[in-house]
């Protein structure tokens, strides 16, 4: 994998996709409002720090950190540390088209 800036879709397939988020220091993705309609999100650190807000609750992200946020939870991610966030997300089903645009929800693909 070669992380590159922003999100990017990896790869999809009518069960699952893959995708990689790449956060600089002090950026964030998400907050209010934002939440999967139709998909669970498994989000992996591959490198870098930073915290999560999910439902309200506060968890901090590190090398190795998993994360499930379900179906519809309410979620953030902020980069906390001085060196790019990496992280490597899956979705089941997919959430995004091959653009980066969020999939209508009900319509997996």
């Amino acid at each position: 994998m070669r992380f590159g800036r922003g999100f990017r879709v990896l790869f999809d397939h009518r069960r699952v996709q893959a995708a990689q988020m790449v956060l600089e220091p002090g950026a964030s993705e998400g907050g209010e409002g934002n939440r999967h309609r139709s998909a669970d999100q498994w989000l992996y650190v591959v490198s870098g720090t930073g915290e999560a807000v999910v439902g309200g609750k506060r968890q901090r992200l590190g090398p190795g950190s998993l994360l499930l946020i379900e179906r519809g939870e309410e979620h953030g991610i902020r980069n906390t540390g001085r060196t790019a966030l990496k992280t490597v997300n899956f979705y089941t089903p997919p959430a995004y088209t091959p653009d980066g645009d969020e999939r209508p929800a009900g319509r997996p693909r």
